[in-house]
């Protein structure tokens, strides 16, 4: 695995209480968080601290990752870093004769003189051009394997093999609850997902799919609406916002519309128009002066590091965040249906249980279910392909199963939505 911070750290944890591996090696630039990851996993689990190695690697790196894998005899490779560095940490597993993983997929460029209408390199495009090498190579990249991409994708396939005859629309819908507060109690902002990748999601021309259309864009947080989401979050604004799963979906399910929208919330979606107003959503370095004389600096890169780090967010957090995906169609009874599918995670549980902030968890819950249907030739696969190359069904009943019987213990659920455009 590559990089020990949120997410990875608690892909670690998650593991630990598996037994479908014999050696998990957490690396990141940053050894110390590799070790501190392990530490915790000796305290917490012992009989589980000798099947994990802590190591130091540059994700920049192909090179360095493919010596690390083949040191280790590694046979999985999983991305948990920003998506800037899908094409090395995807070259290097290749090299390594590794299977990948991944939740995010390659950047994409906006179309150079029409970016709102049409697409110009779309996420994940780079590395679906390389699907023949892995195929050749008899190895499997699974990319967008996350929580949205990757739950949502299972979601989606299940939808359309059981519950669906016919799909008008796929749509990710996401939102939470969440309100972080410093340590004198006071409510603050800070984004409980890396700043710089939201950014980029938001800020971007989101990207629509329709049959008989294909693949294009709008203007960044367009076509907004409320969706209610459960469990007591309520109803948020939603606005259109470019990810994975509109270029995954349209490959494998048959839809009339697939799109994704973020329940950002009016507040948040405020501060992204400001960002980019003023110009701080850039990454194209300015030059700014300092006491020792100009110096060149990403302004995005700046907004980062004026946030606290979401992997220090869990204790100062309450509040759940859903991930699910909305579907409209006629049902397997040929009468019309509108399904919201969706599981929750609560940051009280996930503190306790795992000491990981929710977001986090829950983005790195599904990655280790998929790495043990691999492990057990429950999927089987070669090439890039994405979650809705698999069955589902095997993937949501062992998420499902009670831990007690060998499962994860992780419920989802099925409900009735309906999303609310605004005029």
């Amino acid at each position: 695995m590559v990089g020990a911070g949120g997410v990875g750290n608690a892909i670690a944890k998650i593991a630990a209480r598996r037994d479908f591996f014999e050696l998990m090696v957490v690396s990141d630039v940053d050894s110390v968080r590799a070790h501190d990851t392990i530490e915790w996993i000796a305290a917490k689990h012992p009989e589980a601290a000798g099947r994990f190695l802590a190591a130091q690697v540059d994700a920049a790196n192909p090179d360095k990752i493919a010596v690390l894998a083949r040191d280790h005899e590694i046979t999985h490779v999983i991305n948990a870093v920003e998506p800037k560095f899908v094409p090395t940490i995807f070259t290097g597993a290749l090299d390594a004769g590794a299977d990948y993983l991944d939740m995010a997929m390659s950047l994409s460029e906006p179309h150079p003189s029409d970016p709102h209408s049409k697409t110009g390199v779309k996420l994940g495009d780079d590395q679906f051009a390389q699907s023949p090498d892995w195929e050749k190579a008899g190895r499997l990249a699974l990319v967008g394997m996350g929580v949205e991409p990757g739950l949502s994708d299972v979601f989606a396939r299940y939808a359309s093999d059981e519950l669906f005859s016919e799909i008008d629309e796929i749509g990710t819908r996401i939102g939470a609850n969440l309100v972080v507060r410093d340590e004198a109690g006071n409510e603050i902002f800070a984004p409980t997902f890396s700043i710089w990748t939201t950014i980029e999601e938001c800020l971007n021309p989101p990207v629509v799919w329709e049959d008989g259309a294909g693949w294009f864009t709008t203007p960044p947080l367009s076509e907004p609406e409320v969706f209610m989401f459960p469990v007591g979050i309520g109803p948020l604004e939603c606005v259109s916002v470019e990810h994975e799963e509109v270029m995954l979906m349209p490959r494998w399910l048959n839809a009339k519309r697939v799109t994704f929208k973020y329940g950002l919330g009016s507040e948040f979606i405020g501060i992204l128009k400001t960002l980019n107003r003023l110009g701080l959503d850039k990454t194209t370095p300015v030059q700014v002066r300092s006491a020792d004389g100009p110096v060149l600096v990403s302004p995005r890169d700046v907004v980062a590091a004026g946030l606290p780090d979401p992997s220090t967010l869990g204790a100062y957090t309450t509040g759940k965040t859903c991930a699910g995906v909305w579907v409209t169609g006629t049902g397997v009874d040929g009468k019309p249906r509108e399904l919201y599918l969706y599981h929750v995670s609560d940051n009280e549980w996930t503190m306790a249980e795992y000491e990981s902030q929710c977001v986090a968890w829950q983005k790195a819950l599904n990655p280790v279910i998929a790495l043990e249907l691999l492990a057990t030739k429950q999927w089987v696969g070669s090439g890039v392909l994405g979650p809705e190359a698999f069955d589902a069904g095997r993937f949501l009943e062992l998420m499902a199963r009670p831990v007690d019987e060998g499962g994860y213990g992780q419920s989802w659920r099925i409900d009735e939505r309906k999303a609310t455009p605004i005029p």
